[in-house]
């Protein structure tokens, strides 16, 4: 080893070479500190987590979110918004849904392929390809009036899941994470998914930006459910536990010298609380994913469909502490499952939707059974909706001016229906809802105001909301 006069500061570089490739979990940490970091400091030299659980700015409604995010668009009039007006003005074009599109197509109205019926005691009527779902309508609260910015996919996916139009923001886990932390220390405070491809955006979907990297999100490939394979780089194969314990408490000892001596360094302190964080996992994140224990009637009321397993990981995970997990919906490897509505409505949208239905109906049900319900707000939609009109003979294009997003549990009212679309579908026009709204919403639900949740960076302070947003306060039980 290299000797050095200890006066001088030890870069990590050095102390890695000297300890050699034996502390397996550091590659782990890298996915949660592979940021460049700026703004006020958030971990102090005595090594205090900073995702430690912090009080909230009022009582909370929730302590947990699942969303489960449908990348690509669903269908507004074909799932959850019922238009019967469409089928006795098909093939006309009125003044309400002479509206551009992406592609602009000029094309008239295109009745739903499937059926609608009535549920529940508040007789919402719900598509026939979501007949699980629908069991659960009791439970939800359907917001019909969303609208966003633009019709494009990758920008309405950032500004769903960022309240940002680019790639420069936090995510809205990582905001959560930064306001509450997490209530278990050895596991993520954010954890993303997907069966099987990463939805368009990737990273920036679940990223901290400019917040310190212990709160960006972790992302989980469930593809295989293999419990060690779920991370990368999860297991050491050289060396016994006690052993990186060691290792792990003499890199921090290191590294907080050095802190000490710089006074402030962020990314250096992320990768601290990202090492130890890391080295946890190992234990943690195998037992988290591992559903074995789970019973018989338990595994059957889920299904066999990997968005499925998804739902019940998620709810393990809230079951454990985690903050936010974030189930993205993908199919045969397609990052924007629900584009196929470009092309077929009928067998693109049927597809999906019996990928997840019986799924997402489970896990309403089951954190129903477990008294989790009331504690977890779960999220359903996409970045945009699609069109009343048709795209070619059996296909409708992206709509951005109103759409359908549900939520369940966590404060939110059950049983409820807020805001509305033309009499077509087409766009909102009662009760109107941003996604700036919807991010305010979810904040509060969770004990935090949107406008005090702020971080200062490159001379400003920053928030979920920019300058916008109202928190819907009539969806509030």
């Amino acid at each position: 080893m290299t000797h050095r006069n200890p006066t001088q500061p030890v870069s990590r570089r050095d102390l890695l070479q000297q300890l050699g490739s034996g502390f397996g979990t550091l590659a782990a940490a890298s996915m949660l500190s592979d940021t460049t970091l700026a703004g006020r400091p958030q971990i102090d030299v005595a090594g205090s987590s900073p995702l430690a659980p912090k009080l909230p700015h009022f009582a909370p409604k929730a302590k947990h979110v699942i969303q489960l995010f449908m990348p690509g668009g669903p269908s507004q009039v074909d799932t959850f918004d019922y238009k019967p007006l469409i089928a006795k003005h098909a093939g006309e074009r009125p003044t309400t849904v002479d509206r551009k599109t992406l592609r602009n197509t000029k094309n008239g109205l295109f009745p739903s392929p499937f059926g609608f019926k009535q549920y529940g005691q508040s007789g919402k009527w719900v598509s026939d390809i979501f007949p699980h779902t629908a069991q659960c309508v009791d439970d939800i609260c359907f917001v019909h009036s969303m609208h966003t910015d633009i019709p494009e996919h990758a920008g309405a996916m950032l500004m769903f899941n960022l309240g940002h139009l680019q790639p420069s923001r936090p995510s809205l886990g990582s905001w959560l994470c930064y306001g509450l932390g997490t209530e278990n220390q050895e596991l993520p405070g954010f954890v993303a998914m997907s069966p099987r491809a990463q939805p368009r955006g990737k990273a920036a979907n679940w990223g901290n930006s400019f917040l310190p990297g212990a709160y960006s999100g972790v992302y989980a490939n469930i593809a295989s459910m293999k419990p060690d394979q779920i991370l990368r780089d999860l297991k050491n194969p050289h060396l016994p536990r006690a052993e990186q314990r060691q290792q792990a408490e003499l890199l921090a000892r290191l590294n907080q010298l050095d802190l000490k001596r710089q006074q402030q360094d962020q990314q250096l302190e992320s990768s601290i609380q990202a090492m130890e964080m890391a080295f946890k996992m190992q234990f943690a994140v195998p037992d988290a994913f591992n559903t074995e224990s789970e019973t018989k009637t338990t595994l059957e009321m889920y299904g066999k469909t990997e968005f499925a397993k998804g739902c019940l990981l998620a709810r393990r995970l809230v079951e454990r502490g985690v903050r936010m997990v974030q189930l993205s919906h993908s199919i045969d490897g397609y990052d924007i499952a629900w584009d196929t509505g470009h092309g077929d409505i009928k067998g693109g949208h049927a597809r999906l939707a019996e990928a997840c239905d019986q799924g997402i109906a489970a896990l309403l049900q089951d954190l129903k059974q477990r008294g989790l319900l009331d504690e977890t707000l779960v999220i359903w939609g996409g970045e945009f909706g699609r069109a009343p009109t048709s795209e070619g003979q059996k296909g409708r294009d992206h709509d951005h001016y109103g759409f359908t997003v549900w939520m369940a549990g966590g404060g939110v009212k059950p049983g409820f229906t807020y805001g509305a679309t033309d009499e077509f579908g087409c766009s909102a026009v009662q009760d109107r809802v941003h996604v700036h709204d919807l991010h305010a919403t979810i904040l509060h639900l969770m004990g935090l105001d949107h406008e005090r949740l702020t971080y200062r960076y490159s001379g400003r302070d920053f928030r979920l909301t920019d300058v916008h947003g109202n928190v819907v306060q009539d969806i509030i039980a």
